[in-house]
């Protein structure tokens, strides 16, 4: 294996078949030692953090793909705490893409002269560019075009796939007690342009109340498997 890349939570090597193999590590973002899923660096370690969040971008992987959607999931380890990957060009320096079911976080505060805090949304979908400096700012299908970042085609390929992951996420959440408001992928391109779903489905990657109150990102892996 070969190193090709050191993340704050992940490192990614080069395999000899042309796949990847990301390995997790127990680094969280945050800061000053308070765990922070929104923060860009690496703030402390916790034990265990990284076998749990593998865990939980298997199980979802397994079912996305079992649902005939693409995502670049391969296999996994859970004994070496890493997954085997197809290799996927990222769109552009990096694109988030979010969807919504409640209007709460950065969405509310933009948009609060038009909505009520928590008010139910239509599985809304927003892209953002991935950049700290700008703090990630939003675009649109049109600029994303016009930048040459994607094709309409892409597009609509990201927003009917995340549509339906985030559905496929949310039901499953339900049926432990627990209902999805918004949650946050990651897409890339194989060599062919074709979309699939890339990084990892993890509890730092969603936001998530249970009875109306909201569960952190520690408290959600742990009741997301006992649940189970």
């Amino acid at each position: 294996m070969k190193l090709v890349y050191t993340g704050k939570t992940k490192n990614v090597y080069a395999l000899d078949n042309g796949n990847y193999l990301l390995k997790f590590k127990d680094d969280c973002t945050g800061k000053d030692g308070v765990f922070d899923p929104g923060m860009n660096e690496v703030g402390l370690t916790i034990e265990g953090v990284g076998d749990v969040n593998l865990r939980m971008s298997i199980y979802f992987f397994e079912k996305i793909n079992a649902a005939g959607i693409r995502t670049h999931f391969v296999s996994a380890n859970l004994a070496d705490t890493t997954m085997e990957v197809l290799p996927a060009k990222v769109f552009g320096k990096g694109l988030e893409v979010i969807c919504r079911h409640r209007a709460v976080g950065s969405f509310y505060r933009r948009y609060q002269e038009y909505c009520t805090e928590g008010q139910e949304l239509p599985a809304y979908v927003e892209t953002t560019f991935k950049n700290d400096a700008l703090g990630d700012p939003l675009v649109t299908k049109d600029g994303l075009i016009v930048l040459g970042i994607m094709t309409a085609e892409q597009y609509d390929d990201i927003r009917d796939m995340t549509k339906k992951i985030t559905q496929i996420v949310a039901d499953d959440l339900k049926a432990k007690g627990l209902d999805l408001y918004d949650i946050k992928f990651e897409y890339g391109y194989d060599a062919e342009g074709k979309v699939m779903l890339i990084d990892e489905i993890a509890s730092g990657n969603m936001r998530v109340y249970k009875n109306g109150e909201y569960i952190d990102p520690m408290t959600l892996s742990e009741l997301f498997f006992a649940a189970k």
